[in-house]
């Protein structure tokens, strides 16, 4: 995409652990965790033994490959004490053809059994799919790894096949598991909420606004990490409250997600999209709107995004979205 809207790395946080860009001087200490035969053995690419010079040439190539955006290869950093100590990796290989992120990771053998890799492995492919342009990740693991395998069940990947794959350290083809997951997996399908709870078939009311600046571009934003359907483009926006009209939802959305104030006159009703969920059908006006006051920013962690009528169909959008983008592009 070349609209304004980019994505950065910066170091991912959990609650115990740091991903973070491969140092120089990492090298020693990656080189002493990863030159294990029981680590080896369970990656396809890496050999056994582990040369001390392979450690700099992968932490200068992973860093090239960041910067080009084509891999996301992670080091899981973690405290002991007040001093940081690598204990593993984690990565993301982009398929940009195929619109999806392959998967991998490895611990040290002095850390295992302590949920590093599935606290790893999920922040990052969580991150990935909120924040890059794909629509899945994939993986695959030796079938005598059972240990990794649960850690993709465990991150909300699925079992799609089996397979072979040639694993360097082993010297030959072995017996793998390929697993996928959607975001709908790693975050969810959106629902109803408890306001429409005990209606047989429940009705969710969402209000939306096509923002529409001087040089004709639309404001679309991306959900952020952590809210359902996560990494999907939409027009800002969101769910009426008891009483509400649709316009005052507006108003009201446009402050809290977005920092701008919006008057009701200047909100011109232009369409409606209405989709069924599997547990409710949503029903979405969508307002025009050309006039406000301030300037919008990402109150909420999403991205912004100006957007010209004809690249809209280019932004991956929640299912309920997609039909109003021909409208608008063909009035705008």
């Amino acid at each position: 995409m070349t609209e304004t809207a980019t994505t950065a790395f910066a170091p991912l946080a959990t609650e115990r652990l740091t991903l973070r860009p491969y140092r120089a001087e990492d090298a020693a200490e990656l080189h002493r965790l990863i030159n294990d035969w029981e680590v080896c053995r369970a990656l396809a690419a890496v050999p056994f033994p582990y040369p001390r010079a392979l450690a700099d040439e992968w932490i200068a190539s992973s860093a090239r490959s960041l910067a080009e955006g084509r891999a996301y290869h992670l080091a899981i950093t973690g405290k002991e004490g007040e001093r940081e100590v690598i204990v593993g990796g984690v990565g993301l290989r982009v398929d940009r053809g195929a619109r999806d992120g392959h998967l991998g990771y490895w611990v040290g053998r002095k850390f295992w059994g302590h949920g590093v890799a599935t606290e790893a492995a999920g922040r990052l492919a969580r991150w990935a799919l909120a924040n890059l342009d794909l629509d899945g990740i994939t993986a695959t693991v030796a079938t005598d790894n059972a240990a990794s395998a649960a850690v993709l069940r465990r991150i909300g990947l699925q079992m799609t096949g089996r397979g072979q794959e040639h694993f360097v350290a082993r010297g030959g083809e072995q017996p793998v598991l390929h697993f996928a997951a959607t975001r709908e997996h790693l975050f969810g399908v959106p629902d109803a909420g408890p306001a429409a709870a005990g209606a047989a078939t429940p009705l969710l009311l969402v209000a939306a606004c096509a923002l529409i600046d001087t040089d004709g571009r639309v404001l679309l934003t991306r959900r952020p990490e952590g809210k359902k359907l996560a990494g999907l483009w939409e027009f800002p926006g969101g769910k009426l409250h008891e009483g509400e009209t649709p316009e005052a939802a507006l108003i009201r959305e446009l402050a809290e997600e977005l920092g701008i104030a919006v008057a009701g006159n200047c909100l011109a009703a232009f369409a409606f999209a209405s989709h069924a969920y599997p547990t409710f059908h949503l029903l979405m006006p969508l307002y025009l709107c050309r006039r406000w006051r301030g300037t919008p920013q990402p109150l909420e962690g999403q991205t912004l995004a100006w957007v010209r009528p004809e690249k809209l169909a280019d932004y991956p959008m929640p299912p309920a979205d997609r039909p109003l983008v021909p409208l608008l592009r063909d009035f705008l």
